[in-house]
């Protein structure tokens, strides 16, 4: 039974508004992941990700989880509701709403049982020929925007390595680096990934 403040699920969202929010996102009963993006509604897709897809996102979030384990910063797959406020915390004033592939976050303020309210630390976001424009245009101004202090973009199809990094408020951008270059990370110090050693890897 619908409680008071509830609202009944739906199937898809009603495009007919123009801008969306996270309440009425808890209200999609849908059976493709979706992200909202100031307001807007990107579906992610029903297929599973190309299999290199999923081994580089793996191996990634294994390095990573492995480096962090017993510190304070937690790492989070997808899917795990990222959210990201323009002012207010509240679910109808919310109107981004993202899924990284991975994410670390440094504080755990910003977490709750329904994922994280607040820009990540760290957010990776792995590439494949479906979501680079996404990735790319749309997740990168966000991402900005809401402060994540280090962005990194990894293309397994094409072994290449991209880090932006938050100074003043914009993304710097590394060199891209591939095979034989070293990834180090501003955010999480001392990591660091051999990317010849990690494409190795990924068959």
């Amino acid at each position: 039974m619908e409680t008071p403040n509830e609202k009944p699920l739906v199937k898809a969202p009603d495009i007919s508004h123009d801008r969306h929010t996270y309440a009425d996102y808890l209200t999609w009963e849908m059976e493709e992941m979706v992200e909202l993006i100031k307001g807007k509604v990107f579906p992610r897709g029903i297929a599973a990700p190309k299999r290199i897809h999923q081994q580089a996102r793996g191996l990634l979030g294994v390095e990573l989880y492995n480096f962090l384990k017993g510190k304070k910063d937690e790492v989070y797959f997808v899917p795990i509701d990222v959210r990201l406020p323009e002012d207010s915390k509240s679910d109808d004033k919310i109107f981004t709403v993202v899924q990284p592939d991975i994410c670390v976050i440094c504080d755990p303020e910003k977490l709750d049982d329904l994922g994280c309210v607040g820009a990540p630390d760290l957010v990776v976001e792995v590439l494949s020929p479906g979501n680079k424009q996404l990735e790319l245009q749309h997740k990168y101004e966000v991402y900005e925007e809401s402060g994540v202090k280090e962005y990194w973009l990894l293309d397994p199809e094409g072994q290449t390595f991209l880090i932006y990094t938050l100074k003043d408020g914009k993304y710097e951008a590394s060199r891209l680096m591939t095979s034989g270059d070293i990834a180090k990370s501003s955010v999480i110090h001392g990591f660091e990934l051999d990317l010849e050693e990690f494409f190795g890897e990924i068959k």
